[in-house]
């Protein structure tokens, strides 16, 4: 009998929340909500080392009939796309619960029943195969995420927790509508390779390209519907942060990956260049945004926007340097700024203030967290020899491939990264001590730097030798552009 791993990487978190809720002690709590999310990162571990990097097919592909009269079905699988995505969401995971350790100390097992509950709706986003189920995760994930934002956020949450709500809701209920035109469309199913299969007509792509867009666009967030993220990331936990940065907005880039460009293949090229003009107004712009700001938490949220414009750049670039960059770029982006964020978290823990005015000359007091920080800087510019150095490179000889001043647009964005991210480490680790400064601020503790460890080793891996992270996507890379261009083209 085949072991559904799928099935237990996705669930092993409810299991988790479901023997919370009958826990009392807030440390037996913490340890319980630790060791589900690490066995399910050993899960994914063991999903990867048995990921065959030869071919685009689904695989440890599950089925079920869920509801037959509607061809509904229990279908999960993943490719070379979303397998580092269930990898990265699990690392992130355990990542959470300990920056939480300290840093919740109110009703803690409802927290870590969100925490785990919302684990497991993001890795079904990443594993659905049918189309039904996935709009159900990706629908579902709101709940938790509306929670931990607003009950567990700062003084602005309720607002920012309905902002990002209604944001978020007002996009899905445009893709629910997209996911009912496909069903009929396509044959009356909602079985995702399927409806990749279907050939389209050139108008009903384009609608549901549009209404895709809206979707995918809030979650990525695009501009101009980026404005309720700053505003979700100040007020959210630290743990909410890492999640909203890590995972939650890849997922509107995985749905441009997994349905805009593969089900909707002549849209997605004839729209490329205003995706582009977009994604280029998002590097620069968020770039912009980012200097002027002196909230730590808000300069870091802003620099995700330009961040992931890299990203959709890359996608839409469609061609193979700039897709695989923009899919290794999502990666990266949720390694490097999860942990910045998580950064910003530790030291508002010691301080109660993310004003950058307000630090100075923490090389002096804590040099473990100053170094580490260092090296999380580095990697968010694309510094030779870090993560980002290689999905950047490669979206930038895809973006000029594709077209030359969306190439140099982002460049404009890179050389703004580097002004922020080194004007902001200046002031806050090298800088002279604030004379506003009255805290006292101690280094990182064991607990702390087994949370950060994890990221700067992969910040290093990717950085200097990117081959395996490659390997796994390129067969379905390779595939999705097949894809693309022989449909666009008419073959």
């Amino acid at each position: 009998m085949t072991v559904p791993l799928l099935s237990l990487i996705v669930f092993v978190p409810v299991a988790g929340a479901a023997l919370l809720m009958f826990l009392r002690n807030d440390d037996a709590v913490r340890w319980t909500a630790l060791g589900f999310t690490v066995l399910d990162f050993a899960l994914s571990i063991v999903m990867l080392a048995g990921f065959d990097t030869t071919t685009h097919e689904m695989q440890f592909t599950e089925r079920r009939p869920w509801v037959p009269a509607l061809g509904i079905t229990y279908a999960l699988g993943v490719d070379g796309i979303s397998a580092l995505f269930v990898f990265l969401t699990a690392l992130l995971g355990w990542i959470c619960v300990l920056a939480s350790w300290v840093a919740i100390d109110r009703k803690v097992k409802e927290f870590m029943i969100s925490l785990l509950a919302m684990q497991a709706l993001m890795l079904g986003v990443f594993c659905a195969l049918d189309l039904f189920l996935f709009y159900v995760f990706w629908e579902a994930m709101l709940i938790p995420m509306y929670l931990i934002i607003g009950v567990w956020g700062g003084d602005g949450r309720v607002y920012a927790a309905f902002k990002f709500f209604l944001y978020t809701l007002a996009g899905s209920l445009l893709f629910l509508v997209g996911v009912i035109v496909l069903y009929f469309q396509g044959g009356e199913t909602f079985d995702i390779l399927a409806l990749t299969a279907q050939d389209l007509p050139f108008q009903v792509q384009s609608w549901l390209f549009f209404a895709f867009l809206i979707a995918f666009a809030v979650k990525v967030p695009m501009v101009p519907v980026h404005t309720w993220l700053p505003d979700a990331h100040v007020q959210a936990p630290t743990a909410g942060s890492i999640i909203l940065a890590g995972v939650l907005l890849k997922m509107g880039a995985y749905g441009f990956l997994r349905f805009s460009l593969p089900m909707l293949p002549e849209a997605s090229v004839y729209y490329s260049t205003l995706m582009l003009a977009l994604s280029a107004l998002a590097i620069v712009y968020g770039g912009f945004l980012a200097l002027a700001q002196d909230d730590l938490k808000k300069l870091v949220a802003y620099s995700s926007i330009s961040h992931m414009g890299f990203v959709t750049m890359g996608i839409f670039a469609l061609n193979l340097r700039g897709l695989e960059g923009g899919i290794l770029q999502m990666f990266n982006h949720g390694v490097t700024t999860g942990a910045l964020f998580l950064f910003v978290g530790l030291i508002y823990e010691r301080t109660h203030t993310r004003s950058i005015a307000d630090y100075g000359g923490l090389m002096k007091v804590a040099p473990v967290y100053t170094a580490f920080l260092a090296l999380f800087t580095l990697s968010s510019m694309a510094l030779p020899g870090t993560n980002s150095f290689v999905g950047e490179l490669l979206v930038l000889s895809g973006g000029f491939a594709a077209n030359f001043a969306v190439g140099a647009a982002a460049v404009l964005g890179a050389l703004l990264g580097a002004a922020y991210l080194l004007g902001m480490y200046r002031k806050v680790a090298l800088g002279p001590v604030s004379a506003r400064a009255q805290f006292k601020i101690r280094d990182v503790n064991g607990r702390e730097i087994t949370a950060i460890l994890p990221l700067a080793i992969f910040v290093l891996w990717v950085g200097l030798y990117p081959k395996p992270f490659l390997d796994v996507m390129d067969a379905s890379v390779k595939h999705l552009l097949t894809q693309v261009h022989d449909r666009e083209s008419g073959q």
